[in-house]
């Protein structure tokens, strides 16, 4: 039997705490991979209910926020998932997502939910390059 590889739990108070048992994201096997984020503001803990471009670069926010607490950032993303509660949001969001990239944009998949944690409407998770 072999040990396992090391895990170091991020975690950042400029973006929302977990609201279930899980982490911000986790650094392993030289990836990060970060849960989920929703438009949460992470002082007050409350959803941004705006329009769903302002929900998004919200979301990103958060992202960006956990990416850099493990030392990374949108530029070393390899791969996202984004969770919509309306296709119909499509073009906004992928408009938005795109602002964030330069050079190399990561592999991503674009699921259509029932629902998402506290009511958003989109919600972004994604696995980096560890530095």
């Amino acid at each position: 039997m072999t040990a396992s590889a090391p895990r170091q739990t991020i975690s950042t108070p400029l973006a929302p705490a977990a609201i279930g048992p899980y982490s911000q994201a986790i650094k392993a096997g030289g990836f990060v991979f970060a849960s989920g984020q929703i438009p949460l503001d992470p002082v007050t803990g409350e959803l941004l209910r705006s329009d769903v471009g302002a929900e998004t670069d919200r979301a990103l926010d958060n992202l960006g926020a956990v990416l850099e607490a493990a030392g990374c950032g949108f530029d070393d993303i390899v791969r996202t998932t984004i969770f919509l509660l309306d296709m119909a949001d499509f073009a906004v969001v992928n408009e938005r997502y795109g602002k964030r990239f330069s050079g190399i944009f990561p592999a991503r998949a674009t699921v259509a939910v029932a629902a998402l944690p506290r009511g958003a409407r989109v919600e972004i998770d994604a696995v980096a390059l560890a530095r």
